[in-house]
């Protein structure tokens, strides 16, 4: 009863806030960075996340790479990373009116990851990003897992866009969050979750992508165990 309370409060809270956050975002499009790292700080703080974090974000990291299983994720490093982020996600994600325009008032990148087609669209708004030195997240699996022990299967994608532009990849492990927010389902139970900082890597090998990914896993199913 708790976690479903605490859900409505949260969607109660995107329902109030968020408007104005987008509003704000248009009206002063240089300062959308600082006006959304306000909002999921204050959603972070008001709701008691609890997160424990390991290892450290990397400032000259150009790509973020990470597992997705809950909104949380966004919430976390939209709160707590230092740089000015851009979201590489899916181009429905933008369709809903609210949540539309907290994605597009500040250029976040939306494609059509099933369209070959996007990838030209991709690397190109990509660059436009990186020469405003922003740094670039995307979620390799192209939609939330379950939670469990495995990873889906990584887009080519992420693998094309970083090769391009030969960047510099952290890549981030989540463990926990779906449990802790699952607001499709009105669940927030707010348990304490995993966030692990990897060492950054540039593009070597013509494996590198394979061996990111089971590297993830690995350190995935350290934290699984553990949690």
């Amino acid at each position: 009863m708790i976690s479903k309370i605490r859900a409505v409060s949260a969607v109660v809270y995107t329902l109030l806030v968020i408007p104005f956050s987008i509003l704000f975002m248009y009206l002063l499009p240089k300062y959308h960075r600082k006006i959304r790292k306000i909002t999921a700080d204050f959603f972070y703080k008001i709701f008691f996340v609890k997160a424990e974090e390991i290892g450290e974000i990397d400032k000259e990291a150009q790509i973020l790479v990470m597992n997705h299983q809950s909104f949380m994720d966004v919430i976390y490093l939209e709160a707590k990373h230092p740089k000015n982020l851009c979201w590489i996600a899916k181009k429905e994600l933008g369709e809903p009116f609210l949540y539309g325009h907290a994605l597009k008032a500040p250029k976040m990148i939306l494609i059509n990851r099933e369209s070959k087609k996007e990838l030209i669209y991709l690397l190109k708004e990509a660059k436009d990003r990186l020469e405003d030195n922003r740094v670039l997240c995307i979620f390799p699996e192209g939609t939330r897992s379950n939670g469990e022990e495995k990873f889906l299967p990584f887009k080519m994608g992420a693998k094309i866009l970083i090769e391009k532009y030969n960047l510099k990849v952290q890549p981030i492990v989540f463990c926990g969050t779906r449990k802790n927010l699952e607001i499709g389902k009105l669940k927030f139970n707010n348990s304490k979750f995993f966030v692990k900082y990897l060492p950054s890597i540039t593009p070597n090998g013509e494996n590198w992508y394979e061996e990111l990914k089971t590297n993830m896993e690995k350190e995935y199913l350290e934290l699984y165990n553990k949690g």
